[in-house]
């Protein structure tokens, strides 16, 4: 079979998800318009790539991580997209409804939610209905033509093709127990330069579903030895986190406290007046937000609010701001949302608060990781997806650090335990950065008096 999709496109698309090809399993025009021979051809495969084109010259289509199958029920993705070509340029649509990106209907191909539905009903034609699960512009995406003249549906494979693993690590790391029981250590004997400030105070900010109460929790298992979920953590299309937590981590079950916390908040969504607000960003940087405040996308905390503390001390302020963001979505991070965290960033430079990214997901983005943690900093992919962030949201590649939560696992793994706590030391040492600056201020004033 020949692909209709040019070797342009192909690459197009393969460069948003990561080091992969196409390999075509479904044609219409010779396996036959028909649900049951779209399902013989594509069910239990994964992930995959659904194409269609009509006589309008549009190609248009989406993509899904959920094998296929004849169920009849919805199944979740959050890494699903529709998506066109606009004058030869890949325009992607992210799913709004993740529990109901994909419906397994034995009578029609690719069913992506209820807004885009390949050979419906066993026919040569689209359903399209934008704004349910998928928001696009239909008369961009295939220009009001139903009609198709061809469909194919492609599994994404890894493709042996390039260089996808650089032979010496760019970031050295030591993979061994005892540099876990050193960072461990590292962490448990950690003081802030000020004495004012027992704690260092760490704000976790992130979309919906990016992982960071998920975060959290990791952290807080390899201190506890298992692991754990304290904070409420899974997948959902709006945020499962709806107050702001301070949590106190611990060395262990009857152990010290650590010496951070780590706040975490309502997931930030693309869409106006829903997620976190951003004017709440304000109250948390400067310690006026109470724990267990109740998040209100409607109306942010305001002075008159209940809690609202009106004179923080510095052990209330933010210390570091973390940007928790999914490794697998940053190339489709949508436009609104990236000004959401541009804004957020110029209220911390603002108070001066120093910000550092932590890339969850990586072992979904890339395959090498799968097999091997290890191989994290000589994944090409990888590095190309942190070069991107960083971009995007205007920090340096040293501010970005790669981790794996625990999400399925039962038992701790010494590799996803030493990319955590690494990423915990460099916040760490931004927030000394922070009392620096404090200390240089107070050091000034006194020099003037």
């Amino acid at each position: 079979m020949n692909s209709k999709l040019n070797s342009t496109q192909q690459n197009m698309i393969c460069s948003q998800l990561g080091p992969f090809e196409l390999k075509l399993l479904y044609k219409a025009t010779i396996h036959g318009f028909t649900g049951a021979a779209f399902h013989q051809k594509c069910d239990n495969q994964s992930p995959t790539l659904s194409v269609g084109y009509n006589a309008g010259g549009y190609i248009f289509g989406g993509y899904t991580r959920q094998p296929f199958n004849q169920s009849g029920q919805y199944v979740n993705d959050d890494q699903a997209f529709v998506f066109s070509f606009v004058d030869g340029k890949l325009k992607k649509y992210p799913v709004v409804s993740p529990p109901h990106a994909v419906k397994m209907n034995g009578n029609c191909g690719p069913y992506f939610g209820e807004s885009l539905v390949l050979v419906n009903g066993n026919q040569p034609i689209v359903y399209s209905n934008p704004g349910i699960q998928y928001n696009f512009n239909a008369a961009e995406m295939h220009g009001n033509n139903l009609n198709l003249t061809e469909c194919e549906v492609y599994q994404i494979v890894f493709s042996t093709k390039g260089k996808i693993k650089i032979e010496n690590p760019w970031r050295t790391i030591i993979w061994n127990i005892e540099k876990r029981a050193e960072l461990m250590e590292s962490i448990r004997t950690y003081k802030p330069t000020l004495s004012s400030v027992p704690q260092a105070r760490v704000l976790l900010i992130g979309q919906v579903g990016a992982g960071k109460s998920s975060f959290f929790n990791s952290i807080n298992s390899v201190f506890r030895g298992h692991v754990t979920s304290q904070a409420i953590a899974g997948s959902s299309s709006t945020s499962l986190t709806t107050r702001f937590r301070s949590y106190c981590l611990k060395a262990g079950r009857e152990g010290k406290p650590l010496p951070i916390i780590l706040c975490d908040t309502m997931g930030l969504e693309d869409s106006k007046g829903a997620g976190l607000d951003v004017e709440d960003i304000s109250s948390i940087l400067e310690g006026h937000m109470p724990d267990r405040y109740q998040f209100n996308s409607s109306a942010p905390l305001h002075p008159e609010s209940h809690g609202y503390r009106k004179s923080p001390d510095l052990k209330d302020k933010i210390h570091c701001l973390t940007f928790i963001l999914d490794a697998t979505k940053v190339s489709i991070m949508p436009a609104k949302l990236a000004e959401k965290l541009e804004a957020i960033r110029k209220k911390a430079n603002l108070l001066g608060v120093p910000q550092l990214v932590v890339l969850t997901k990586v072992d979904e983005a890339c395959p090498l990781l799968k097999e091997n943690l290890t191989n994290i900093y000589q994944s090409v992919y990888i590095k190309e997806i942190m070069q991107e962030a960083s971009s995007k949201l205007g920090m340096p590649l040293s501010c970005i650090v790669p981790v794996r939560n625990y999400v399925e696992e039962l038992d701790l793994d010494l590799n996803t335990d030493i990319l955590l706590l690494s990423a915990v030391i460099q916040m760490l040492r931004f927030a000394d950065n922070y009392f620096d600056e404090i200390s240089d201020q107070l050091g000034n004033l006194r020099t003037k008096e």
